[in-house]
């Protein structure tokens, strides 16, 4: 599924963890992962040494990725390196986009729970804004990542981003022969306690049925053999986070939605809430334009 992997990468740490991951993604099928440094072109870096003017950004990033190199030459693993300028977020998904990048992989980091918080928010603006693919890799210590995935819950809401993302992903735990689990949330809690909320309740329920069976029916078609279906009321953040830890869950992936830019959303919000706090690895994709 993947020929070309972009790993943006800056040496902060953590890092050496998702390069770890990327390259045990890589390995499985059989990619290229190009390293990527972003000199911030917002940050005052140029500098004289030595009568030459030399960008110390440029520099630095040029040592991050050799470094890195050095590990991922250790493990095995084909690789590229490129050293650009730019703004890092829109820098990152024009690169991918125009270099034919598959997959990004993005590191997240922060504290426990939903309050966990993207790296600079680079991560985040490249999960709102890229076209392609982006799996966002937590960096925490006391987080284990699991590859190849065994378990990948993927949570749907019926509509057409959920649908087209739903498509890639069990084409993914296809090819990974791995369990899939698929959530719809019947989201309540605004409903009260008349008549018409009552059968609304049972119209959204009617529908998240439809939404799992037509992921499960996907997936099935695609060959997955083993697939697990979950409807569930609640807080649909929550009860994600809630079936990652008790179905050992080892990936999330699901859908963005919006139109191309900085106004481009997440689905419903759940997706930038899952991105924040899962302590998995989760895949996030985009609907086409």
């Amino acid at each position: 599924m993947y020929e070309n992997i972009l790993l943006p990468f800056d040496g902060s740490e953590g890092a050496a963890e998702v390069l770890h991951h990327a390259s045990e993604i890589a390995h499985w099928a059989d990619a290229t992962i190009q390293l990527l440094y972003v000199a911030d072109t917002a940050r005052d870096s140029v500098t004289v040494v030595e009568g030459h003017t030399v960008d110390a950004l440029v520099r630095e990033g040029e040592d991050i990725v050799d470094e890195a190199a050095k590990t991922l030459d250790t493990l095995g693993v084909s690789y590229d390196t490129d050293v650009v300028q730019g703004n890092p977020a829109p820098t990152i998904v024009d690169y991918a986009e125009r270099y034919d990048q598959d997959l990004v992989v993005m590191p997240t980091h922060g504290r426990e729970g939903i309050s966990r918080y993207l790296v600079g928010s680079v991560s985040e603006k490249v999960v709102r804004l890229s076209s392609v693919p982006v799996l966002t890799v937590c960096m925490q210590p006391d987080e284990t990542l699991v590859f190849p995935y065994e378990n990948i819950l993927i949570p749907t809401d019926g509509s057409p981003a959920a649908r087209h993302a739903g498509e890639h992903l069990v084409e993914f735990a296809a090819a990974l022969d791995a369990t899939v689990h698929v959530l719809s949330v019947v989201d309540d809690t605004p409903l009260g306690l008349d008549v018409r909320s009552t059968i609304s309740g049972k119209e959204s329920e009617a529908a998240a049925t439809d939404a799992v069976g037509t992921v499960v029916s996907a997936a099935e078609t695609r060959g997955v053999s083993n697939t697990v279906r979950h409807i569930e009321h609640g807080t649909p953040a929550e009860v994600i986070l809630d079936r990652i830890e008790s179905d050992d869950i080892h990936a999330v992936g699901m859908g963005t939605t919006g139109r191309r830019g900085t106004d481009r959303i997440l689905l419903g919000s759940v997706a930038e809430k899952t991105v924040r706090s899962a302590p998995v690895p989760v895949m996030t994709v985009a609907a086409p334009e």
